[in-house]
């Protein structure tokens, strides 16, 4: 979860605030708002309303809470129905993995963010080591279920991509719709981590929607404080490894039962150095 120190600079910038305005709108110094977002101290609480209404926003919100909590509360009911929210069928991401990195030996691999671990299993059953989790216990135990019932090993486990950090190196790292979650600010942090813990020669799968001004927002598009990626972003963050696939669609998507489009980047690259 953020600070709220770099809760309150992200959503300063995103307002088009300066530290000075800032302060000037509540009364303090620019100085007090620069060490809030330095988190050498932190707001007053009798100023967390007035700073949440000048931001735009909530105070949970300000505070890291509510994006977390709508987000995980959403698929947390959407996993406990019988049915899988985002079916069985395995990505097309993971016969592009298997192709390029075929497990002619032990590999090690991380689905992050899996649901309801219809990726995972796919993985397990071709011969992969898999480590997967996901931020919702309803989806942990859903793939839990879907692992026995394929005959498979995996580790699964719960944790939020917001705050999880590898300490261990893998050969591939699949992440399949769930950085779109992820804020500008720790981008930067994940994707780095994840390549520091990425062996030479493996291969990074990921994809994320990207907004487009001639595409509505989908249905649920309120669902979590999403930071909106800009087309190729994901791409600039893989600017020194060899690309496999690197492309840009709209697609037609029925998963809140209304239909609507999306426009997803998908990048699969391989680590040399």
């Amino acid at each position: 979860m953020n600070t709220i120190g770099k809760n309150i600079k992200a959503l300063r910038t995103r307002g088009g605030f300066t530290q000075e305005e800032l302060a000037g709108k509540l009364g303090i110094s620019y100085q007090a708002v620069s060490k809030w977002e330095n988190d050498v101290t932190a707001p007053d609480i009798s100023l967390l309303p007035a700073l949440a209404a000048v931001l735009g926003t909530s105070i949970d919100a300000l505070l890291g809470y509510a994006a977390e909590k709508r987000t995980s509360a959403h698929y947390e009911e959407r996993y406990r129905e019988k049915e899988y929210y985002w079916g069985v069928k395995p990505s097309f991401m993971c016969f592009e993995v298997l192709k390029l990195l075929p497990p002619t030996r032990p590999l090690r691999l991380l689905d992050a963010g899996c649901g309801e671990g219809k990726d995972a299993v796919f993985f397990a059953k071709n011969g992969y080591k898999v480590s997967a989790f996901d931020i919702t216990d309803s989806g942990v135990e859903k793939a839990k279920r879907l692992a026995e019932l394929h005959g498979v090993d995996i580790d699964f486990f719960r944790a939020d991509i917001m705050d999880y950090r590898l300490e261990k190196d893998f050969d591939v790292i699949f992440c399949s719709g769930v950085l779109y979650y992820v804020p500008e600010e720790l981008r930067g942090e994940v994707l780095g981590n994840w390549q520091a813990h990425t062996s030479s020669g493996g291969v990074n799968a990921l994809n994320v929607f990207v907004e487009k001004p001639f595409i509505p927002r989908p249905p649920d598009h309120d669902i979590g404080l999403r930071k909106n990626w800009r087309s190729g972003e994901l791409f600039g963050h893989y600017h020194d490894w060899r690309f496999e696939r690197c492309e840009e669609v709209i697609f037609d998507c029925n998963s809140s039962g209304v239909p609507h489009k999306h426009c997803m980047d998908t990048l699969i690259a391989v680590k040399l150095c």
